[in-house]
């Protein structure tokens, strides 16, 4: 099996994993449902999450080539504040774009909660705000191309939020399971042998007083 290299300090990675497990794996409401529970094996991976960044991997470079085709096209007409405004836009979607693919992948196939964590934040804090800055201000000059692409970009950028918040809930809630589950084992494991796990008794002896048989008379 391959694997993954992690850029998330071990500090960091600890931190998200406690968070995550906060916040997506006590949810009482959920759990009371009959048809929200997982196993332990169960598979928790999210498909349509892994097709979402699939296919956002393909998407982006065409997005980054029409962006740079139409700032280009503008740049002159836009006031400084605003070239600087949106280099350092694109600079920054191009820089942590990589990096939330890549931890995007690894968190979901390898069920990883920090790195799909990691994923979750980069996407609704800095991808979101900054595609809805580009999106909506008309000081930017917004050609009909990058309406369009922004558009589309948006709608993978909203899509993988949510479905990786689904999937962040089912991987917590997994995670806990299996840790309930190998505290239970290392329980029964300090078991004496033949001692019964309730009442630490030997099998086949009753837990309830009996009379010697001297004192039982026919």
């Amino acid at each position: 099996m391959p694997v993954f290299y992690t850029p998330i300090p071990q500090n960091l990675r600890l931190g998200l994993a406690y968070a995550s497990g906060s916040i997506f794996g006590n949810n009482r409401t959920g759990d009371s449902q009959e048809h929200n529970y997982i196993t332990a094996n169960e598979v928790a991976s999210h498909l349509p999450l892994q097709m979402l960044l699939y296919f956002n991997a393909f998407y982006f470079p065409f997005w980054w080539l029409s962006e740079v085709f139409t700032l280009d096209v503008k740049f002159d007409l836009l006031p400084r504040y605003y070239q600087g405004l949106l280099v350092t836009g694109i600079a920054l979607l191009t820089v942590f774009e990589g990096l939330r693919l890549y931890l995007g992948y690894v968190g979901n196939l390898k069920e990883k909660v920090p790195e799909l964590a990691g994923f979750w934040l980069l996407t609704f804090l800095f991808q979101l705000p900054i595609l809805l800055f580009f999106l909506t201000d008309e000081g930017t000059i917004i050609l009909p191309l990058e309406r369009a692409v922004h558009s589309i970009y948006l709608l993978f950028i909203v899509s993988e939020v949510l479905a990786a918040f689904l999937a962040l809930r089912t991987m917590s809630r997994k995670l806990t399971l299996q840790f309930h589950l190998r505290q239970f084992r290392e329980v029964v494991s300090l078991q004496p042998t033949g001692m019964t796990p309730f009442f630490s008794l030997p099998y086949g002896r009753s837990v309830l007083p009996m009379p010697s048989t001297k004192d039982i008379q026919v």
